[in-house]
């Protein structure tokens, strides 16, 4: 892409019009480092002092959490309990083992990028300058619907939610949405510390959920539940380990399997926030690569871990499970996790449990809210969006992007008519097709980020984070991404279901109709490795590195803690 595009269109000024440029690293020391960022970005101090710019108000702990419990949703907790009744416990572990694995490749691509240019937004960015204008554009705005009617499916998850205790149904559905976009908007907009403290707790709880509920799976398994039935593997036997899905034999297994790399990349959707939050994060190029070494920690641990427990509690075929799905039953109902609660005759967890998935419903929301308010931010700065978007609050908060990324979640107020179990299946199947092209993205950007370094004569030992077996690792994640986008739809055929394959296929032609259009407007050209831009905003971010405090465990509770946030 056109450099004028990152300093506000300034190339086409006349010489006596050009802004002045001071040194990045005197006026990150002299003004701090926002404004050394902003200068930096936009080549104009004046840019620079009437937009203003992000903060770096995220503290190490809020990146690790985030980075921990961001991507721990309601697929987690309620989306995984139909992938289990389509495929079982065999194809459920797998599925979400191999999607783990693709993710993992993908991240690292990530981390590598955003440790050399921690930007707002990231990845619109990352291919706007490695690979096309138009990508970027298209990348953009894809990853801007996709957290918004993410936003949307979250919030829709915890009105369906709400309503498993009785008192809550006698109330209109309408006063819970209300009150939740409330809430998050009222902690996105404020400044990105009170985000980031608010995602520490959620995630905190989060995490101390389903750490309890392994350790929970753990005891009932061996025996050590209330009615003392020891249930090891039982249910891999009878019903199976391997269900057969729109098929019989080898094929239906295949099918069912098949469906739950479907069902995992929803689960798995949003795991790139943490790069999207680099643009804000105190000392990025230490907190950002130690996020994303521990990616595969937390996929093995979450999801991994997580589908073999509820492969081992519940059967397939149970049928308070397939009777909640089936009729939409209110709030976590529909969760394995709650089933095998009651199985194992514990009568106080369903509660706590479901009220955790509320939690966590709501934590997602607040997270899609920000990450699609500086997706727009990313545009606004690629010359991709109006320019009034990168104005933000003295305490550094895009707010003009927030309160449009906000308004989207008014649709939600659709499920009051729909039923909200319904319009949460069409917007997840919306959103998993939307996920898989930002994932694609990421790694085209990659592999052009790769060569253009090969091409500038910058070798990869020399920096911060370099991610392992590049470009091998890149290339893995968007095969198996685009083939999973190719096939995601494929019940939809068998026979033909028109609805079902507009639902799953939609994303496509929108993705390839924003690239298109850009192409055409600004007649862009796919850009050669020697001339992208990995430069410009590192200069002012290379200073403020300096500027970070050293941090000390002055003892050993302070060094286990350093160690996990």
């Amino acid at each position: 892409m056109e450099k004028e595009a990152y300093n506000g269109g300034t190339a086409e000024k006349s010489s006596d019009e050009m802004p002045q440029l001071v040194e990045p690293a005197k006026l990150v020391g002299e003004k701090g480092i926002g404004f050394g960022e902003a200068a930096d970005m936009y080549g104009d101090l004046g840019a620079a002092e009437e937009y203003g710019y992000v903060s770096r108000g995220l503290k190490s702990r809020h990146i690790q959490f985030i980075a921990l419990g961001g991507t721990i949703g309601t697929g987690l907790f309620l989306g995984i309990g139909r992938a289990f009744t389509q495929a079982g416990p065999l194809s459920i572990l797998l599925g979400y083992t191999f999607t783990g694995i693709a993710i993992y490749a993908m991240m690292m691509s990530l981390g590598e990028m955003a440790t050399w240019l921690p930007l707002p937004g990231a990845i619109p960015q990352f291919c706007a300058r490695y690979v096309d204008g138009a990508m970027g554009f298209a990348v953009g705005w894809n990853n801007w619907y996709n957290s918004a009617i993410t936003l949307c499916a979250e919030i829709s998850a915890a009105a369906v939610v709400i309503q498993f205790w009785n008192g809550a149904r006698d109330i209109n559905v309408a006063a819970w949405i209300s009150l939740i976009i409330v809430l998050i908007v009222c902690l996105n907009v404020f400044a990105v510390a009170i985000y980031g403290e608010a995602e520490f707790i959620f995630a905190a709880i989060k995490i101390i959920t389903i750490v309890g509920l392994l350790i929970f799976a753990f005891i009932i398994d061996l025996g050590g539940g209330p009615t003392r039935d020891r249930l090891g593997f039982r249910y891999w036997n009878d019903p199976g380990a391997m269900k057969e899905y729109k098929g019989t034999g080898d094929k239906g297994r295949f099918l069912g399997f098949f469906s739950v790399l479907v069902n995992a990349a929803f689960s798995y959707g949003g795991v790139e926030m943490v790069a999207v939050a680099a643009g804000e994060a105190e000392n990025p190029r230490y907190n950002i690569p130690k996020a994303v070494r521990r990616v595969f920690w937390r996929i093995l641990f979450f999801y991994v871990l997580g589908s073999l427990a509820i492969g081992v509690l519940i059967p397939y075929n149970e049928r308070r499970l397939l009777g909640a799905i089936e009729n939409g039953a209110p709030g976590g109902a529909a969760s394995p996790w709650v089933i095998a609660v009651y199985r194992a005759s514990v009568p106080v967890l369903p509660s706590i449990i479901n009220a955790v998935i509320l939690t966590s419903a709501t934590s997602s929301a607040n997270a899609f809210l920000f990450t699609g308010s500086r997706y727009l931010y990313a545009l606004a700065q690629n010359g991709q969006a109006p320019r009034f978007f990168l104005k933000c609050s003295k305490r550094g908060v895009p707010y003009y992007c927030i309160a449009i990324t906000a308004s989207i979640s008014l649709l939600t107020y659709m499920s009051c008519s729909s039923g909200a179990d319904i319009v949460f299946q069409w917007f997840q199947n919306l959103v998993t097709i939307a996920s898989l092209f930002t994932w694609m993205s990421v790694s085209i950007a990659y592999i052009r980020f790769h060569a253009a370094l090969k091409a500038q004569g910058i070798d990869r030992n020399t920096l911060v984070f370099k991610s392992p077996f590049q470009p091998y690792t890149a290339y893995f994640s968007l095969i198996f991404f685009a083939i999973l986008t190719i096939f995601n739809g494929f019940y939809v055929f068998g026979p033909f279901d028109v609805n079902g394959f507009v639902t799953n296929y939609v994303g496509i032609p929108i993705y390839f109709v924003l690239y298109a259009f850009w192409k055409i407007f600004k007649r862009t050209r796919w850009i050669p490795s020697a001339e992208a831009d990995i430069q410009t905003g590192k200069a002012a971010l290379d200073a403020a590195d300096a500027h970070w405090p050293e941090r000390r465990p002055r003892n050993v509770i302070e060094r286990i803690w350093f160690w996990i946030a």
